[in-house]
């Protein structure tokens, strides 16, 4: 009894695998294929990373939509697109060294490990700093270093970076994050009013930089001396 019990336990998990795996690569094709990602790297990274082991448990038939979903503390997990574009932004070849700012649940930051070199992400709630890092190791990611931190001001202590995302609303560009690009990398994040933002990309080329405008978004705020002073960190 005790063996059919653990064959039908193997049968059923890898039922499940079989089941998200699909969900994953339908998503790839639907969401993101068909509304203009290219960059094989980011296709591939999304195709691998299970997304569904980075939303809460009654969540996880949800996971592979073109939604956000919430991870409480008043957090989401980006919409799949949203994540896409902002890392197709970036222009990852394979070993740059990238800061990720907004760790929420560790998805974004786990598809960045499966394109770059190393990547530092913060994240300004110290439960969900500490969930990400523990469900990253778990999954293998030896190169993303999650550290509970105010991102708006970055994490100079790693700097410089090739590229910088950040997952939440600015009121402005962070100066302290423009001046931790190393020459010629980019800077992505969303700029804008609290509820509503332009996501840009900052491009730095020596001591000038550039900006181009990618999409119109909407993003949790970024807390800090550098993103909306005034806010509180979400409970």
């Amino acid at each position: 009894m005790v063996a059919a019990c653990s064959r039908l336990m193997e049968t059923t998990h890898r039922e499940n695998l079989d089941a998200f795996r699909a969900l994953r690569e339908a998503m790839v094709r639907r969401q993101l294929s068909r509304r203009g990602i290219r960059d094989e790297r980011v296709l591939a990274a999304m195709s691998k990373v299970p997304r569904h082991l980075f939303v809460p448990g009654p969540l996880e038939d949800s996971a592979y939509e073109d939604n956000a979903l919430p991870i409480g503390h008043r957090q989401t997990i980006s919409q799949p697109y949203m994540v896409a574009i902002m890392v197709q932004a970036l222009e990852l070849r394979g070993n740059e060294r990238v800061l990720d700012v907004g760790t929420g649940s560790g998805y974004q930051a786990a598809v960045l490990g499966e394109i770059a070199g190393d990547v530092w992400s913060v994240e300004i709630i110290p439960e969900l700093a500490n969930a990400a890092r523990a469900r990253l190791a778990q999954l293998g990611y030896s190169n993303v270093h999650v550290l509970a931190a105010n991102g708006s001001i970055g994490l100079s202590v790693h700097a410089p970076y090739d590229a910088i995302v950040v997952a939440a609303g600015s009121p402005e560009v962070p100066a302290a994050l423009v001046d931790q690009l190393a020459p010629d990398g980019r800077l992505v994040i969303p700029v804008g009013e609290l509820d509503s933002q332009v996501l840009l990309r900052v491009r730095r080329h020596g001591k000038r930089t550039t900006t181009e405008s990618l999409l119109g978004c909407a993003f949790v705020p970024l807390v800090g001396e550098e993103g909306w002073r005034r806010a509180r960190p979400p409970l």
